[in-house]
C-alpha cells in the first residue's frame, strides 16, 4: 500500500513524531517545514530539558514568538496545537521522561528525528561523549520500545570521518565502541582523560567530529529502521521560513561578521580549498523525504545520506571570502569598528605576524584610548576570542572533503514533480555568489537584528571608513618606506665612500 503513495505529505498524514534538539537551529526548521508543508500530521512530540534555569515551558514560548514558528503561528495557530511539550533530557537515563510521557510516547509515535547534540569544536571529551554519544543511546534506548515505529532519523555530521579524504555513503569502523568509551570517560578523571584525549581521538580533529562517529556506530548496531543523515555545514536558509534566514554564528558566519565589522583583518585557511555547506532548509528538507524512504523500505540496517552541495556546484573559501568582502561593503553592518578589508593565508608564521600586527596591536591601542575615556574595554578580549576561532577552523579551512551525496540526488528524483519543488534540495542550481549575499542580508537582520532601514546611515559610515582606512595605510606606507630608508642610508654612504677611495 504505501509504495503507491506518492506525496510526501500524504505519508506522514496522521503520523505522530519525536524530536529531540528542537529548540536549535535545525531543530526550528524541521518543526517549522513539518507544520507547513505536512499540514495533516499527527501529533509533534518535542523533548525540552531545562537549561540555564530557564523551564521547558517557558523555552518553548520562547521559540513560538520567534521565527520561524511565529510565520506558523501567525498563519496556522491551529497546527501548533498539535505541538506538545516533553520535559526531558537525553543525558540521562529514559531521558528522565515522566511515566505519563513515556506511555504516550510508545503509544503513539512511529517517526523520531534524533538531532539533540552539542556542535561546539571545543568540549572536552567527557562533555562530547556525554552529550553526543550517551544521549543517542539512551534516545535509541527509549525508541528501541516503541511498537510503531516506522524511521529513525539520526542527524549526525558529514565531518564525521575527517581522516577520509572521500566520505562514502556507508557506515565506518571506530577505533573503540561506543561502551568503552563511555565507561572510559565516567571512570577517569578530568586530568587524566585530557592527557589521553589525542591519543583517543586517533586522529580526528576534535571531540565533536569523534563522538559524532561513535554515536553513528551506536545506531549502526539498534537494529532500528533508521536513516543517518550527515549534513555539511548547516548555514542559514536559501527561501524558507524567509529567505536568508539565520538565528547563530557557528561556522564561516561568526568569521564573515568579524570581517565584515572590520574586526578580522587575515584569514588562516588555503584559497582553493573547498567550503561545504548546506542551506538550512535544504537540509531539512532532505531529512524530511529521507524519514519517509526509511518508513516506506524498512531497512534491516541503517542506510547513510550525506548532505552535502557535490562536486557539480563548488564553492572554495577563497571565493567565499571574497563575496563576502564584496557583499559587506555593498550591505555593511551597523556598528562598523573599521573598513571591511584583509586577506588570507595558508602560511602560519605570517599569520600570526599580521594577527600581532593588525588584530592584536589596533585592539589594545583602541582599548586603552576607551578606558581613558572612563569606558569599559572589549576589543582585546574580541581578538583573543577571534584567534581562538580562527585555530579551530583551521583545520578545516585547509583541508579538502569530497563527500558523495548520490543518495540525495537519488532522493529528489524519487519524489513527484510537486515534492521537488515543496521540498527543494537541488544544491546543484545554487549561485554561491548570490547565495552569500542573501546569507549576510539574513545574518544582519535576524541574528544582528539591523533593521534593513539602517542601511543608507550604515553606508555612510562605510565611506568615512573607506578614508578613514586610506589614511592610515598612506601614513603606514610612508613610515615603513621611511624605517626603511634611515636603515640603508648608513650603507649607501659606505659605499658612495668606498666607491670615491678606489676612484682616487
Amino acid at each position: 500500500m504505501e509504495s503507491k503513495i506518492t506525496s510526501v505529505a500524504e505519508w506522514y498524514r496522521g503520523r505522530n513524531i519525536f524530536i529531540t534538539g528542537g529548540t536549535g537551529f535545525m531543530g526550528k526548521v524541521l518543526i517549522y517545514k513539518l507544520m507547513l508543508s505536512c499540514p495533516d500530521l499527527g501529533n509533534v512530540f518535542v523533548l525540552i530539558r531545562k537549561k540555564r534555569g530557564v523551564e521547558p515551558q517557558a523555552r518553548l514560548q520562547r521559540i513560538l514568538q520567534e521565527e520561524p514558528l511565529k510565520t506558523i503561528n501567525e498563519k496556522y495557530p491551529e497546527r501548533l496545537k498539535k505541538l506538545i511539550l516533553v520535559s526531558g533530557d537525553t543525558i540521562d537515563d529514559d531521558l528522565t521522561l515522566s511515566t505519563a510521557d513515556k506511555e504516550r510516547l510508545l503509544r503513539e509515535v512511529s517517526v523520531v528525528f534524533h538531532m539533540a547534540a552539542n556542535v561546539k569544536f571545543d568540549l572536552t571529551l567527557k562533555e562530547a561523549v556525554t552529550m553526543n554519544v550517551m544521549g543517542t543511546q539512551n534516545v535509541v534506548n527509549l525508541v528501541k520500545e516503541m511498537p510503531h515505529l516506522v524511521s529513525f532519523i539520526h542527524v549526525s555530521t558529514a565531518y564525521s570521518q575527517c581522516t577520509e579524504p572521500v566520505l562514502e555513503e556507508r557506515y565506518y569502523e571506530c577505533s573503540e565502541q561506543p561502551e568503552v568509551v563511555i565507561n572510559t570517560v565516567k571512570n577517569l578523571t578530568d586530568d587524566v582523560l585530557h592527557a589521553m584525549t589525542p591519543k583517543i581521538l586517533h586522529g580526528q580533529p576534535n571531540t565533536y567530529a569523534y563522538s559524532k562517529a561513535l554515536s553513528e556506530n551506536v545506531v549502526q548496531k539498534s537494529n532500528l529502521p533508521a536513516g543517518i543523515v550527515r549534513p555539511s555545514i548547516v548555514v542559514g536558509s536559501l527561501k524558507e521560513p524567509v529567505v536568508g534566514w539565520v538565528d547563530n554564528i557557528n561556522g564561516p558566519m561568526g568569521l564573515m561578521i568579524g570581517g565584515g565589522k572590520g574586526v578580522i583583518r587575515i584569514m588562516l585557511c588555503d584559497y582553493d580549498c573547498l567550503l561545504n555547506i548546506i542551506p538550512c532548509d535544504m537540509a531539512i528538507n532532505a531529512m524530511i523525504t529521507f524519514a519517509r524512504k526509511i518508513g516506506m523500505e524498512k531497512p534491516k540496517m541503517p542506510i547513510y545520506m550525506n548532505v552535502a552541495s557535490g562536486s557539480e556546484n563548488p564553492l572554495s573559501w577563497g571565493y567565499a571570502i571574497e563575496s563576502g568582502i564584496k557583499w559587506t561593503r555593498k550591505n555593511p553592518f551597523s556598528g562598523l569598528l573599521w573598513y571591511p578589508n584583509g586577506s588570507l593565508t595558508s602560511l602560519k608564521l605570517y599569520f600570526w605576524v599580521c594577527v600581532i600586527l593588525f588584530h592584536l596591536l589596533p585592539a589594545y591601542i583602541i582599548d586603552t584610548i576607551i578606558t581613558l575615556t572612563g569606558n569599559k574595554p572589549f576589543l582585546v578580549k574580541v581578538q583573543y576570542k577571534i584567534n581562538a576561532a580562527i585555530k579551530l577552523m583551521y583545520y578545516y579551512t585547509t583541508k579538502d572533503w569530497h563527500f558523495r551525496n548520490d543518495r540525495m540526488k537519488q532522493l529528489q528524483l524519487e519524489l513527484n514533480p510537486s515534492d521537488r519543488e515543496v521540498f527543494f534540495m537541488d544544491t546543484a542550481v545554487i549561485s554561491w555568489d548570490d547565495f552569500i549575499c542573501i546569507y549576510l542580508l539574513g545574518a544582519r537582520e535576524y541574528f544582528l537584528k539591523d533593521d534593513p532601514s539602517t542601511l543608507p546611515r550604515a553606508r555612510k559610515i562605510l565611506n568615512y571608513l573607506y578614508y578613514a582606512d586610506t589614511f592610515v595605510k598612506t601614513i603606514f606606507t610612508i613610515f615603513v618606506v621611511w624605517i626603511v630608508y634611515s636603515y640603508l642610508s648608513p650603507y649607501k654612504e659606505l659605499t658612495a665612500t668606498t666607491f670615491d677611495v678606489h676612484e682616487i
